[in-house]
């Protein structure tokens, strides 16, 4: 069981997974299992190239951030567990929060994170219902977003980046990513507004 589970790990759901994982120390966050399934074959990252955004080196692909994303979380906060190869199919309500059918196996999870990509071949079973085409994106494109208010979908359900409705630019997939994590931090915390920074 998990308390948190992220699908997908582009920009939205790798920067909402190292906000998490940056928040360990909190005594609402320690004893929390939070996972993320990669998801990244399909990322728009992958042919993406970086000279304009802030912190990045000019020239930065975007394989090489997904590539180091993964590192960065694994060496940073080894605790948030990496579920790689594998798809989700599929996602339905339990009592306890959802079932997530994967190629390979059942995960429960308390709380979830879309955080895939926006392009009308979304698959994954038991989010038809929220699916509507993106408000910010050209009709031609035929681009779909999830349905939400201020990132959440339903109780527990949360989207995140361009599936959310956000235009495809890396550095707003990656805020609202971390938005999320936010508000998920806010929700353990008994409601008291939340948020992580390291310092020097």
């Amino acid at each position: 069981m998990f308390d948190l589970l992220i699908i997908g790990g582009g920009a939205a759901g790798m920067s909402c997974a190292l906000v998490l994982g940056s928040a360990q120390q909190r005594d609402y966050v320690e004893n929390k299992n939070i996972g993320i399934i990669s998801h990244q074959k399909s990322s728009h990252l992958q042919n993406a190239l970086f000279n304009n955004v802030l912190g990045v080196n000019p020239g930065t692909t975007g394989a090489s951030i997904l590539e180091n994303g993964k590192l960065q979380l694994a060496n940073t906060y080894p605790h948030i567990q990496q579920i790689e190869g594998e798809k989700v199919l599929e996602i339905n309500k339990s009592p306890h929060g959802f079932l997530v059918k994967t190629n390979k196996q059942i995960l429960t999870s308390k709380i979830l994170v879309i955080a895939v990509g926006y392009t009308k071949l979304f698959t994954i079973k038991g989010l038809e219902k929220y699916i509507e085409p993106h408000p910010r994106a050209s009709i031609l494109k035929e681009r779909i977003w999830l349905k939400n208010e201020d990132h959440l979908i339903e109780e527990n359900l949360y989207v995140a980046g361009t599936l959310a409705g956000w235009r495809s630019q890396f550095a707003i997939a990656s805020g609202s990513g971390a938005h999320v994590a936010t508000d998920i931090l806010t929700l353990w915390n008994n409601g008291n507004h939340t948020k992580v920074h390291d310092k020097i």
